[in-house]
């Protein structure tokens, strides 16, 4: 029986500057939005080829037509609720078994509390959401996602499930935000963890 499977990233960003990010007034984060093969905190395991076939469709049908939009925080749903969309994925490709994608951030109330977190430099996770159902794995000790998945869309949240699902801006987006993350007591012990784990 098909259900709603939520699984969650740190979404790490790419290490460049926020200002990079910015074009014609535009924020984009890009990293990794999903992984295959890997189980996660969920305790489930995409295998490549549903997730391959997946992301193709997902591309074919949402990206291309500028219509993949996800939200801030996940809804209970399995539709996108158009006043929570925060942003829309514009690009997405493969690194090995990870699934990349550029995110362009909205001016939407969810968007603009998007930017404010990430120029605040908190980190955040991306999740997706898709409907399908799982198969217990004895031996792998996981949950293994069937060939019913249907992905409907990522979503920016504040706990993810998918080690390395951090995202990082592009770019600084201003100087105050480099001088607020100084400030902030906690903006070192962020980067050291950001750092540590872009390194795994």
């Amino acid at each position: 029986m098909k259900q709603v499977l939520i699984d969650i990233l740190p979404f790490e960003f790419k290490k460049t500057s926020l200002n990079e990010s910015l074009k014609d007034g535009k924020l984009y984060v890009t990293g990794v939005l999903q992984r295959a093969d890997a189980k996660n905190q969920n305790g489930r395991v995409y295998p490549e080829d549903v997730l391959k076939r997946e992301a193709e469709k997902y591309m074919q049908n949402f990206v291309k037509q500028r219509r993949a939009m996800g939200e801030l925080d996940h809804p209970e749903s399995s539709v996108v609720n158009l006043k929570n969309v925060s942003h829309n994925i514009v690009d997405m490709g493969w690194e090995d078994k990870d699934l990349v994608g550029t995110v362009e951030i909205l001016p939407t109330p969810s968007g603009n509390i998007l930017r404010d977190l990430l120029q605040s430099g908190i980190l955040l996770g991306i999740s997706s959401r898709g409907l399908g159902s799982v198969k217990k794995d004895m031996r792998e000790g996981a949950d293994i996602v069937q060939d019913d998945f249907d992905l409907i869309a990522f979503d920016f949240v504040s706990n993810p499930s998918t080690q390395g699902a951090f995202m990082y801006p592009q770019g600084k987006i201003n100087e105050s935000v480099e001088q607020r993350t100084i400030v902030n007591p906690y903006g070192n012990v962020e980067r050291i963890i950001h750092n540590i784990l872009s390194e795994l």
